[in-house]
């Protein structure tokens, strides 16, 4: 199904999605006159090709993401060091659903490719299904470990033929969205499909 995904704030930089591939970038008013047939998305704010998020190892396997249904013993937000060790330590099993957890994680801040080797297959297979893109990474790393890493780090834009692989932001520019962060995201496309979407 084509799928013409735009933003408020950048109508003119409409993408044209068919399948897993961009089929056009331009104007939303000459894309929907082209192709009026296509479904159209609208979102707030500003469309980007989406953030690249250099500490996969760090965010993946070195954080427990613990289970809504854990905040009890563990809180909500991710466990560092020793003590998320030892979790994993405690049950293996919990290794693939807190790196699917943190995958989740990644898609709600925008990213849609990540860098640093992955050591386990758990991280591995929950990169893979997610279908994010492995970057380089870079050889400085912006701060420390984090979903909203400064600086942020923007992919190429979406251009015809390629990935269909971008996201949303609700701001007004990309000014904004350096200073506000990541957490902004209302909408993550990747391989044509809505991976991500704010409530």
């Amino acid at each position: 199904m084509l799928t013409i995904h735009v933003a408020e704030a950048t109508p003119e930089t409409a993408v044209l999605v068919d399948a897993d591939r961009i089929a056009a970038v331009g104007p939303f008013d000459d894309l929907a006159a082209v192709r009026p047939e296509a479904r159209v998305r609208r979102w707030p704010g500003i469309l980007t090709p989406g953030l690249l998020n250099p500490f996969a190892p760090e965010l993946l396997e070195g954080m427990y993401h613990p289970d809504p249904r854990e905040a009890e013993g563990f809180g909500t937000e991710p466990i560092t060091g020793e003590r998320a060790q030892r979790i994993f330590r405690m049950d293996a099993s919990r290794r693939g659903a807190s790196a699917r957890r943190g995958v989740q994680r990644l898609l709600a801040h925008g990213t849609v490719a990540v860098a640093g080797d992955l050591r386990g297959q758990a991280a591995a297979d929950a990169v893979r299904r997610a279908g994010l893109a492995a970057g380089r990474r870079p050889e400085k790393l912006p701060g420390s470990p984090s979903f909203s890493p400064a600086p942020l780090i923007l992919l190429p834009g979406p251009e015809p033929g390629g990935p269909a692989r971008f996201a949303v932001f609700d701001v007004p520019d990309r000014a904004a969205l350096v200073r506000l962060g990541p957490s902004t995201c209302v909408a993550t496309v990747i391989g044509g499909r809505l991976v991500h979407r704010a409530r």
